[in-house]
């Protein structure tokens, strides 16, 4: 991607090596696929539900952005019959691999001032906004996308690590993640709660919103997410003085052991509609 000097470049994340997020996590890394698709199985049955209840399903046209592998997408066309999915990322390599009938993969980049792919009965967005540096300006956008009457779902992670959470090395780690990845990469969770007002605020109705937090088991697919992740941002944890190589090698320990090591990090989900055509 050129450098350029517009304001979606003025707005990008700290880190600027090109795609969002390539300082640490680079899809090209062997195992990038893996650990996408690792949180993908820890929370795709749950997006879809939510999205099908909204009435997902034949004869919609829907927007995924940062689609990633195209778990959310593929399963959207194959289990809620819908009758298309554009799928947007700013790196398609894993969604042009085979795709379905009706997945459109759209290479492009969401800041962009010119991002327009049309209007969608749902508009879906998992684990985007917190990585981009206006969330009430991108949700205002995304809601922009709506079709009259058309549903915007976005899901992002919530912070457990409250003073109120149990010490120990898995909640060590979660916090010096954030703080990492917000150093180095701009990620930010703290507004994450008050996503449903975001919503309001974007002239959707309706707006609700629903909080999963998946157990840490041994072996299970969200603890080898944060495994890896944990792994791939080291240097950006242990940067922190939150915890250092030990600190993070006995976190790593504890998700593969079977007694209680502490919290995931949930997923907030909130939707909403933009208002249908007057009779």
């Amino acid at each position: 991607m050129a450098v350029e000097t517009s304001s979606a470049d003025r707005e990008r994340p700290p880190g600027g090596e090109g795609h969002y997020g390539e300082r640490i996590f680079r899809p090209g890394d062997s195992g990038e696929a893996d650990r996408i698709d690792h949180g993908a199985l820890a929370y795709d049955a749950i997006t879809l539900a939510r999205l099908r209840r909204l009435g997902a399903g034949p004869g919609w046209r829907c927007l995924d952005v940062g689609a990633g592998t195209g778990s959310v997408a593929r399963a959207l066309l194959r289990d809620a019959g819908v009758a298309e999915v554009v799928a947007v990322d700013r790196d398609t390599r894993f969604l042009a691999e085979d795709p379905p009938e009706g997945l459109t993969p759209l290479e492009a980049d969401v800041l962009a001032d010119g991002f327009d792919p049309g209007r969608f009965d749902l508009v879906h967005a998992r684990f985007v906004l917190m990585h981009l540096p206006d969330p009430a300006r991108m949700t205002a956008r995304l809601a922009g996308l709506l079709a009259p009457g058309g549903v915007l779902v976005v899901g992002d992670a919530v912070d457990l690590t409250t003073g109120a959470a149990p010490d120990g090395p898995v909640t060590a780690a979660v916090r010096a993640m954030w703080r990492g990845l917000r150093d180095t990469i701009g990620t930010n969770v703290s507004w994450v709660p008050d996503c449903p007002r975001l919503l309001t605020e974007a002239g959707l109705e309706s707006v609700a919103a629903e909080i999963h937090v998946p157990p840490l088991e041994a072996g299970s697919p969200i603890s080898r997410f944060w495994a890896d992740t944990w792994e791939r941002s080291r240097d950006a944890m242990t940067a922190t003085g939150l915890v250092d190589d030990e600190g993070l090698d006995e976190a790593l320990r504890s998700l593969g052991a079977a007694e209680f090591a502490g919290f995931s990090p949930g997923m907030l989900t909130a939707w909403g509609r933009a208002p249908a055509p007057a009779n």
